[in-house]
This record gives C-alpha cells, sequence and structure tokens, in this order.
C-alpha cells in the first residue's frame, strides 16, 4: 500500500508542476497576444481561446496536488468540535463520497471526451481547435484525483494520516 500512495503522491505532483506551467504559458500568451493587439495592431485569432481552454486544463490537472498538499478550502469548525471517533467517520464518510463524485465526472469526462474525438467535434471559433485535446484534461483530471482520494482513504485507515489533520488530543476528545 506504501508504494500506492507513494507513486500516486509523485502523479500528484507531477499534475501540479503540469498546472504551474499551463498557468505560466497561459500569462505569456496573453502578454503576446496584448503585444500583437495593441503594438502591432494586429488581430489575435487563437490566444483567447488557447488561453481560456489552458486554464480549464489546469484547474482539472492541477486539482490532485491541491488534494495532496490540502491547499483546499476546508471549514474545520465542526470537526473541531467532535471526539476522535466521530472526527474520522466523518473524514471517512466525506472522502468516500467526494472518491464517488470524482469517478462520476471522470466517467461523464471521458463519455464526453470520447464522444468529442468519435464525432470529430472542432470549436466554432476561426482557430477550430479540435475539442477531443481540451476535453481530455477533464477525465484525466479527475481520474487522477480519485486515485488521490483512493489513497487518502487508505492513509485514514491504516492511521498515517489524522483526519482534517486534528490530532486526537486537540478538539472536544480532548475535552
Amino acid at each position: 500500500m506504501k508504494h500506492y500512495i507513494n507513486f500516486v503522491a509523485t502523479l500528484s505532483r507531477l499534475c501540479g508542476i503540469a498546472a504551474a506551467l499551463m498557468i505560466l504559458i497561459s500569462v505569456i500568451v496573453v502578454v503576446q497576444m496584448v503585444w500583437v493587439r495593441y503594438i502591432l495592431v494586429e488581430s489575435s485569432i487563437w490566444q483567447t481561446e488557447f488561453v481560456r481552454y489552458l486554464l480549464v486544463a489546469a484547474t482539472f490537472i492541477g486539482s490532485p496536488y491541491v488534494l495532496l498538499t490540502r491547499g483546499h478550502v476546508n471549514v474545520d469548525l465542526l470537526p473541531l468540535y467532535l471526539t476522535h471517533r466521530w472526527r474520522f467517520a466523518l473524514a471517512l464518510f466525506s472522502s468516500i463520497l467526494a472518491l464517488a463524485f470524482c469517478i462520476t465526472v471522470a466517467w461523464y469526462g471521458y463519455e464526453l471526451w470520447y464522444e468529442a474525438w468519435d464525432n470529430n467535434w472542432f470549436s466554432d471559433s476561426i482557430w477550430e481547435v479540435r475539442l477531443w485535446i481540451p476535453y481530455a484534461a477533464m477525465p484525466f483530471g479527475f481520474a487522477v484525483l480519485s486515485l488521490q482520494y483512493i489513497a487518502d482513504i487508505i492513509s485514514l485507515l491504516r492511521g498515517d494520516e489524522m483526519p482534517f489533520g486534528i490530532h486526537k488530543e486537540t478538539g472536544a476528545g480532548a475535552l
């Protein structure tokens, strides 16, 4: 199990690096677009759509890294007032529910990607990007996010990780 957890953590870190690079490329393309439009007084055709798709892809692909590092918004008011046993149950329940959601979105994202691939869909813009390319980010990102949730659930069950990062001595269990 430890090998699986380490593999998924490495994969999530690689997704984080890829997302950061996508954001950096988006910034560079926006600067180039401003240069082309306002300095060279030429039209830009592909830049706006490229940046839109890249930022959405960075969101989907970067989500496993955010979960790995606990960078998401976390409201811990309720877990702080629960005993360790109830905190554990809530963490397990919420992780399983989130995993079910991620698997569902990955599946339907795959179906959308496959439909775009199979029917040779193009965007409606002048650039006419093949839509299976940007659509691939959703099933990939949610599939890796699902793997990260599975690793988190395993870590929680093995006791390698405390529920919500709160130790037994903290909260209502310590009172």
